[in-house]
C-alpha cells in the first residue's frame, strides 16, 4: 500500500510539473455577436484551470479574415505551447497556420474547416461536419413538409455555413437558395423579411446561426408568413422559440465540447505524446420539442 501511494504521489508530481508553464492561445472568427462563441471560450479556461495552464481567447471584432490571421501571426510570435484556431476561410488563414506550425507549435483547428485542417498542417480538428449536419437538417425538413427553402447565411466567407446550406438543399433535392443576411440583427431580420415578401412561395428557413434564427422569426411574424424555421446551435431565445412552437429544431454542435476538448488533446499531446486516431465530431444532433426541457437549463451557458 505504502508503494502504491509514493507511486500515485509521484505520478501527481510529474503531471503538475508537466503542465508547469503551459499556455494555451485560442483564436476564432467570431466578430462578438454570436451568443455561439462565449460558451467555446468558458469551456477553454475549464479546460486550462483542470490542467492548471494559462489559456488567452482572441477574436477580431471586424470579422476580417485578414485581421484574424495578424492575430494568429501575433499569438504564435510569443511561442505558446499550443493554439486553437478556428478556420472558415483556409486561403486567408492556412499561411498564418502553417508558419505557426512551421514554428514548432502543435495546433488543432475547431469549428469551422474540417476538411482544411490537415492541409494546414494542423494536428486534428474538432467540431462538427457540417455538410452531413445539413443533410440531416434537410432530410427532416423534406420528412415535415417542406416545398421551397430559403438558406441564412450571416458569414459569406465561412465555408462551413455554406457547406451547411449545400447540404440542406442536398437532401431536400433542391436547388441551393441562399443569401446573406450579415451578423446584424436588424440586418438579418429586414433582408429575411423582404426575402419572404418578395418569395410568397417559400415555406422554410434554415438559419445558420442562433441570433440569426431568432432576427428570421420576428421576420416571419413581421411579414405574417407560416414557415418552417429551423436553426443551428443554441441560445436561450432558441429555447423559448422552441418551446413556442415558432422553431421546428435547432442542430446543436456542442461549443462546450469544441472549447474544452482541444485544450485537453493538446496538454496530452505535449506531455505524453498522444492524439485520438482520428478527427473528434462534436455533432449534429437535434434539439426540438421532445428534448427542449432537458436541455434548457445549459442553452447559452454550456450549450
Amino acid at each position: 500500500m505504502r508503494k502504491l501511494l509514493i507511486t500515485t504521489a509521484a505520478l501527481f508530481a510529474f503531471a503538475n510539473a508537466a503542465c508547469a508553464g503551459e499556455r494555451y492561445v485560442m483564436v476564432t472568427h467570431t466578430q462578438g455577436t454570436d451568443p455561439f462563441w462565449p460558451i467555446v471560450e468558458k469551456a477553454g479556461k475549464d479546460a486550462a484551470k483542470a490542467i492548471g495552464a494559462d489559456f488567452e481567447y482572441n477574436f477580431a471584432p471586424s470579422g476580417d479574415m485578414a485581421d484574424m490571421a495578424k492575430l494568429i501571426e501575433s499569438a504564435a510570435a510569443s511561442q505558446p505551447s499550443g493554439m486553437i484556431i478556428s478556420l472558415p476561410d483556409a486561403d486567408a488563414l492556412g499561411g498564418a497556420i502553417k508558419s505557426a506550425v512551421a514554428s514548432g507549435i502543435p495546433v488543432i483547428t475547431i469549428n469551422s474547416g474540417l476538411g482544411a485542417s490537415k492541409a494546414v498542417g494542423a494536428l486534428m480538428h474538432v467540431g462538427q461536419p457540417e455538410s452531413a449536419a445539413g443533410e440531416a437538417a434537410g432530410e427532416r425538413a423534406k420528412n415535415e413538409g417542406v416545398k421551397k427553402a430559403l438558406c441564412l447565411n450571416q458569414e459569406a466567407y465561412n465555408t462551413a455555413l455554406t457547406d451547411r446550406c449545400v447540404g440542406y438543399f442536398k437532401a431536400l433535392g433542391q436547388d441551393l437558395n441562399m443569401i446573406d443576411v450579415s451578423n446584424d440583427a436588424a440586418q438579418i431580420e429586414t433582408r429575411t423579411a423582404a426575402a419572404l415578401q418578395a418569395n410568397p412561395d417559400i415555406d422554410a428557413l434554415l438559419a445558420t446561426g442562433p441570433h440569426v434564427c431568432e432576427a428570421a422569426a420576428a421576420a416571419v411574424d413581421e411579414v405574417g408568413a407560416k414557415i418552417h424555421l429551423s436553426c443551428f446551435d443554441l441560445s436561450a431565445g432558441i429555447i423559448n422559440l422552441i418551446e413556442t412552437g415558432k422553431v421546428e429544431y435547432t442542430i446543436d454542435q456542442q461549443p462546450y465540447i469544441q472549447g474544452y476538448m482541444p485544450v485537453i488533446l493538446l496538454h496530452l499531446y505535449n506531455n505524453i505524446a498522444v492524439l485520438p486516431g482520428a478527427d473528434l465530431p462534436s455533432g449534429p444532433g437535434f434539439v426540438d420539442p421532445t428534448n427542449v426541457e432537458k436541455v434548457a437549463a445549459q442553452a447559452g451557458e454550456n450549450r
